[in-house]
């Protein structure tokens, strides 16, 4: 797969039932996107997918700037999403994240190249943004790798943070500098 191959994309009405689906609460991706958090129930779900709706009926500038789809190029089909979130907009920090809902496109890149195009995509459309931040768990050795490949240093391990399966595991985070990243 190449970078070419995916694209970075609003969500809209018809992305829906496909979104539902990838997020259903038995997917394999909770088992490594913060499993250590509450995931939603079906019914929270379907609420979930209800506001969306409504926030794409009315075009809410939040969903559009804060997240977006990854999806194939050729087939338009999602298979993860993107984000960041403010950790202090006085200090112009943002921590993003990003998912692959679909496994069968784990271990292929596809989380590199999504990210590399959200990073551009953050430093260009927010030129105030100094760092960013990326926050998984000891437990994801993939994110930590991914992180450390492009370029995010470790800059906090705050040990025996969270648990899984009863079991205690390190909250590991990363940053990089906007003048660390070639865009």
């Amino acid at each position: 797969m190449i970078t070419s191959d995916i694209i970075l994309r609003d969500i809209t009405l018809d992305d829906l039932d496909s979104f539902y689906t990838l997020n259903h609460p038995s997917r394999k991706f909770h088992e490594l996107n913060g499993p250590y958090f509450k995931k939603r129930s079906e019914e929270e779900l379907k609420e979930y997918c209800k506001s969306l709706k409504s926030k794409i009926l009315y075009k809410d500038s939040a969903l559009y700037t804060h997240s977006q789809l990854i999806a194939l190029k050729d087939s338009n089909q999602i298979i993860g999403q993107v984000s960041f979130y403010w950790v202090s907009k006085e200090t112009y920090w943002l921590d993003i994240g990003i998912v692959i809902f679909d496994e069968n496109f784990w271990g292929k890149g596809v989380g590199e190249m999504a990210l590399k195009l959200w990073i551009n995509n953050v430093f260009i459309t927010h030129s105030e943004i100094i760092r960013l931040g990326l926050t998984t768990w000891s437990g994801n050795l993939g994110m930590m790798k991914l992180a450390e490949k492009l370029g995010f240093q470790l800059e906090a391990r705050i040990r025996k943070a969270r648990i899984v399966n009863g079991e205690y595991f390190d909250s590991v985070s990363y940053g990089i500098l906007r003048e660390e990243w070639t865009l």
